[in-house]
């Protein structure tokens, strides 16, 4: 007889660890016990040497779906003889602590359990061991049910009985309940206020399909639903929000209602149907009302993640619904039942919530399919807080991000934990208190104590002013290298690269905005050895929502003082008064500080086409500037050159100018565009990649999210027999600014 002492470490708690461990334990006859440490699983595994060997093999090749297995230590150990094996308490004996499970979609068993198990008939909050919140309820390790907010609920008889049998698929499944035990839905609608869950499904159901807006709890927060074919409901929930054309996301009753209405490659249909449930960004067919996903010929699609939306369609006629962020503009998403039927008064006709609070609030992620690879675009739920493993120690630091679809990180050892989306820190007071109270529950929950903080070098951000006064050590990174290391961080690159960061824009070394550079960089360093011809950006931080001032920026960089004339034979709707102050300011550079901005040239080029001369959201030009480009196949470039460092993009403007002037059709321009971008990247960092004697590059930067540029350059230099480096599980926009951040700081600090 042989004792073993084992410790595994990973994302090992809040997935059914231990009921596999016993379950395993149980097969192979061996004794001892398993339990919870706030940094790991431990075990003490007794039995004969086969029998060992044959549950250590199990437990390291078999584990449960959701589990991830790190580090696997055994050790032979001295212990009395246990008669059985079991499942102990807790220990929280270490400053140490484990990876905690992001919130998983409900599963096929749970929705099996909700028709056929007499206490959980119709349970809208059904979850088990393999499914449910974890990281939305928890408040501390270890992961046990008196940590998370589910320590309101004490458990019936028969949830109990499940609970403690190890056997049972619901075993030490820490929100674990029933509809005799546990927490409820209730429906406020008017001065009616509705608690049984057939009544609550009947009259949302019946309020959605006939034209209403119900603001609905789900797993992270509220969401804010109504019928997509009700154009009049959509515009009016539009009005409420503040969000005049960016595109809303449907959820769909199943699959076969996603293919309906989009067409769905099968890694899309894999992604849709993970226990992550993201909004998947696809191409639609045309057949939902542009008042809902705008004219990007995509649809931002999404499977139901909760009981409740499955109970919800068995009732709904109709194969589709809005589920748009329960916020208001500038505001996060909203958690508390009562701040909801507050702040949605006169823009949801009823409140649907739950009393199984909601700690840690998670906003819905965002992926798309580009070249057969999964691209998350914003990471939080089903994905936070899983860390980025790396190959160097980030042991308690921590990193701001930017400004834009914030998002911080902290280290743990080698290990980089992003928080959830936060969102635009610019938006709002309450989105600025969000950041502060996550970084302080995110440090709280892992056990860490930052002592250095990275931040962006603009001094006016407000992720900058935080870590300022912070009281940490600070140190200010560029921006575009953040974008850069953080695509190196992501891919285990530690070598030089040939970095290309295309974006909006971020601060520069030489105090002008950057956007499209091309870097010689590692995560210890970088050298801008080329980058876009700057132009004036009159209006400064303006511009970004009125994108027709960078087209008259651009044409002033070529005509000089007959550019108003361009201008006005090729864009109306812009006042006369405006352009004339454009103009000043331009030729005298008043508020016009110059940028070499990707994102700004594609807003210019956007406004050129005759597509837009105004954004609602950040990137609405660059995006519809995308859709209407079709085929590249035989599309010529349009004209630049190089001086010295700076790329001259003037022919290409000029060139868009003739075009125009012809009359050639918009998506001919809007390929030659993106192949003439793509031209200029791939040429480039093959000049690069020669002079340097450097086979590996990097692409990252919001631009990137375009999957034309993406793919295009992509190929080319992968043909080229170049080591091409982009973004995956982490944000290539500034949502994976803070691991660049981190990663530097793991390169550069003690």
């Amino acid at each position: 007889m042989q004792t073993l002492h084992i410790i595994i470490r990973g994302l090992v708690q809040g997935v059914g660890f231990r009921p596999f461990v016993h379950g395993v334990a149980h097969r192979h006859d061996i004794r001892g016990y398993v339990r919870n440490r706030s940094d790991a699983v431990e075990i003490l595994a007794q039995g004969s040497e086969q029998e060992l060997e044959e549950f250590c093999h199990e437990l390291r090749n078999a584990p449960p779906v959701a589990a991830r297995i790190d580090e696997v230590t055994c050790e032979a150990t001295q212990a009395p003889c246990f008669d059985l094996f079991a499942i102990r308490e807790s220990e929280d004996s270490t400053d140490e602590a484990t990876d905690v499970s992001p919130d998983m979609a409900v599963c096929d068993q749970c929705l099996a359990d909700m028709k056929t198990q007499s206490h959980r008939i119709s349970h809208p909050l059904i979850n088990c061991a393999f499914c449910g919140p974890r990281y939305s309820i928890i408040r501390s390790l270890p992961y046990d049910r008196v940590n998370t907010t589910m320590d309101a609920f004490t458990m019936c008889d028969s949830c109990s009985r499940e609970y403690f049998d190890p056997f049972d698929r619901r075993f030490h499944a820490q929100p674990v309940a029933c509809n005799r035990c546990g927490p409820a839905f209730v429906l406020h609608h008017g001065e009616k206020v509705y608690r049984e869950i057939g009544n609550i499904l009947d009259r949302t159901a019946l309020l959605i399909e006939e034209g209403g807006i119900v603001a609905m709890k789900g797993i992270g927060g509220f969401h804010l639903a109504c019928n997509p074919f009700k154009d009049e409901t959509v515009m009016r929930l539009r009005r409420a929000k503040r969000r005049d054309c960016k595109p809303f996301a449907l959820m769909f009753r199943d699959m076969d209602a996603v293919c309906r209405y989009s067409i769905v490659s099968e890694a899309e249909s894999v992604l849709l149907q993970s226990t992550v449930r993201p909004i998947v960004l696809l191409r639609s067919r045309g057949m939902i009302s542009c008042s809902v996903v705008g004219s990007f010929g995509t649809i931002g699609a999404m499977l139901p993640s909760v009981p409740f939306h499955y109970l919800l369609f068995e009732r709904l006629f109709i194969e589709a619904v809005v589920m748009t962020s329960g916020n208001l503009s500038g505001e996060p998403i909203i958690i508390d039942d009562r701040l909801a039927c507050i702040k949605f008064k006169g823009v949801a006709d009823a409140v649907l919530g739950h009393n199984r609070a909601i700690y840690n609030r998670v906003d819905d992620s965002v992926c798309a399919v580009q070249a057969n690879k999964v691209r998350v675009m914003r990471r939080s739920r089903g994905f936070v807080p899983l860390p980025i493993r790396l190959r160097y120690s980030v042991n308690n630091m921590a990193a701001a991000g930017a400004d834009l679809k914030s998002c911080f990180a902290i280290g743990r050892g080698q290990d980089a934990i992003l928080s959830q989306h936060i969102g635009d820190l610019v938006r709002g007071a309450d989105t600025m208190d969000f950041f502060k109270e996550a970084f302080g529950r995110l440090c709280s929950l892992f056990r860490v104590e930052p002592h250095v903080i990275a931040h962006d070098l603009h001094p006016d951000y407000l992720s900058t002013r935080y870590a300022l006064s912070s009281g940490l050590n600070c140190v200010a990174i560029q921006h575009h290298h953040a974008h850069i290391a953080s695509c190196c961080a992501q891919n285990g690159v530690e070598e030089p690269v040939i970095g290309v960061a295309f974006d909006g824009t971020g601060l520069g070394d030489d105090g002008t905005l950057w956007g499209g550079e091309f870097m010689v960089a590692d995560l210890r360093g970088y050298n801008r050895v080329s980058h876009l011809r700057p132009v004036g950006m009159p209006g400064a931080d303006l511009a970004v929502a009125e994108p027709w001032r960078m087209a008259a920026s651009f044409l002033y960089d070529c005509f000089g003082e007959s550019f108003t004339a361009v201008f006005g034979e090729l864009i109306t709707g812009v006042p006369e008064e405006a352009l004339s102050s454009v103009a000043v300011a331009l030729r005298n550079r008043i508020n016009c500080p110059y940028t070499s901005s990707a994102g700004r040239l594609f807003d210019a080029v956007a406004v050129l086409c005759g597509i837009s001369i105004r954004c609602s959201f950040e990137a609405e030009a660059a995006m519809l500037l995308e859709a209407e480009c079709e085929d590249l196949s035989g599309v010529t470039p349009y004209g630049w050159c190089v001086e010295a460092k700076e790329i001259d993009i003037r022919p290409l403007i000029c060139d868009i100018v003739d075009d125009r002037r012809r009359k050639t059709d918009i998506a001919e321009i809007s390929a030659r565009f993106h192949s003439t971008l793509i031209d200029i990247a791939v040429k480039t960092c093959l000049r690069l990649c020669e002079q340097t004697a450097t086979d590996r590059v990097a692409l990252s930067g919001g631009c990137f999210q375009n999957a034309i540029l993406l793919n295009g350059v992509s190929s080319r230099l992968e043909s080229a027999s170049i080591k091409v480096y982009s973004q995956g599980s982490i944000p290539c926009n500034d949502g994976g600014i803070a691991l660049g951040q981190l990663a530097i700081l793991g390169h550069t600090r003690p």
